[in-house]
């Protein structure tokens, strides 16, 4: 008989309390120090890759609001700061190969994004568990975490099996040190090298994600994200798809990312013929996972822990998302949409990507099913023991007030309360 996953409770969110592996990688990168430029960003790049062209020089901007968005953040400490600047070296590196690989197969440009099917929906809201269980079905193509990371191979290296791949074998070591340095966040999150991950980890190569939101406090780059129209990044974004899947097939995509929900608009203009399923879950149990898992995170990050200061944060940026998306629903197609509640998928995982297949047109077949099933069989909920959450003792947020905050979405959405 199979136990049930342990519950856990973090308890000390608060205060700390690091483990030895925690405190010898943290000592180690005691006075380091990263300068936060966009020369500094670029030439580091170009020393990566050996390449110089950019390509549109537009992003140059935006990559300077992120450089000062890092800057402004006191709380940073050594390894957040270093951990934010290797992303945006990572992302200007994926850039020039991108660019690089445009010039030499310029005929990626004509190829078409096909039909995909696009998960939105609020982050810990069963997003990620239901692309990569539709993402089982081999007719689909997705990304997974190692591609999303360095989404352009170096023309150097000759193609071989994943696990000969570079940027798989780097991926699959961080993934083993990340479970030594933060063992919890497997259980929130977890990166294994094979899992399906966001497209705006690609989009970042055009500078333009709410993606630091995730790494700092970055209020400026929230604001100035805020005040402009995504759609050329998405335009951007359609286009690194293009190459990836020049790269390799199949060419009906799955897709998925948070960021989706206050951008349907962009969304459905970029991806035209695109089935849409939202997943609707509690708020509060999203922002209580959010936040958990953030604060957790933050003993490495930030100099000191401020469960209070993430939750305000994230209550409030939890609803934007939320805004948007009851402002903008019904943006997209009747036909080619729909509405999935956590609560129904959580019943019958299987039966609500049936659900999402007939929208799309595309036959749910035995050996779908069958893929399908094997995935639930070797992903059961909680296989690395339940997060319990404490919005009262650990962020001192009233669930009940928080509740009320989202009452405009309740009216519109039929989600259940979750009880927290």
């Amino acid at each position: 008989m199979t136990e049930r996953p342990t519950d856990i409770h973090i308890d000390d969110l608060r205060e700390p309390v690091l483990t030895p592996m925690q405190k010898m990688v943290l000592e180690s990168m005691a006075g380091a120090e990263v300068a936060f430029t966009v020369d500094a960003v670029l030439g580091d790049a170009k020393e990566r890759t050996g390449l110089s062209d950019f390509g549109a020089a537009d992003f140059v901007e935006r990559l300077r609001v992120w450089c000062q968005s890092t800057d402004e953040d006191a709380g940073l400490g050594p390894m957040g700061r270093m951990r934010f600047y290797n992303d945006m070296v990572r992302y200007a590196a994926n850039r020039l190969r991108f660019h690089d690989l445009l010039k030499r197969h310029p005929e990626i440009l004509e190829l078409e994004i096909k039909q995909p099917i696009i998960i939105a929906g609020l982050p810990r809201s069963g997003t990620t568990h239901l692309v990569n269980l539709i993402a089982a079905d081999a007719r689909l193509r997705s990304l997974p975490y190692w591609e999303s990371l360095e989404p352009i191979p170096d023309p150097g290296v000759a193609p071989g099996p994943k696990e000969q791949d570079p940027r798989y074998v780097k991926c699959a070591g961080e993934y083993q040190m990340l479970g030594q340095i933060a063992p919890l966040l497997r259980n929130m999150h977890d990166l294994a090298p094979e899992h399906v991950h966001e497209e705006i980890e690609v989009g970042a190569l055009d500078f333009s994600t709410y993606l630091p939101e995730w790494n700092a406090m970055t209020p400026r780059w929230r604001d100035y994200y805020y005040a402009h129209d995504q759609r050329p990044h998405y335009a951007y974004l359609k286009n690194v798809l293009k190459a990836l899947q020049w790269l390799r097939g199949p060419d009906r995509w799955i897709l998925k990312s948070p960021q989706h929900m206050e951008q349907l608009g962009p969304l459905m203009e970029t991806f035209p013929d695109a089935t849409v399923a939202i997943t609707h879950r509690d708020p509060v149990s999203v922002v209580a996972s959010a936040i958990t898992m953030l604060t957790y995170g933050d003993r490495m990050r930030r100099t000191k822990v401020d469960p209070p200061a993430v939750a305000a944060y994230w209550a409030d940026r939890v609803e934007h998302l939320l805004r948007a998306c009851v402002r903008d629903r019904d943006l997209l197609p009747a036909d080619r949409s729909i509405d999935v509640l956590f609560h129904e998928f959580m019943r019958d995982d299987v039966a609500t990507v049936e659900r999402i297949y007939q929208v799309a047109g595309l036959p749910m077949t035995d050996d779908a099913r069958g893929s399908l099933e094997a995935y639930m069989a070797e992903n059961t909920r909680g296989k690395h023991g339940r997060i319990v959450y404490d919005l009262v003792g650990d962020f001192g947020v009233d669930p009940d007030a928080l509740r009320s905050r989202f009452d405009f979405y309740y009216e519109r959405f039929p989600v259940e309360a979750e009880g927290i």
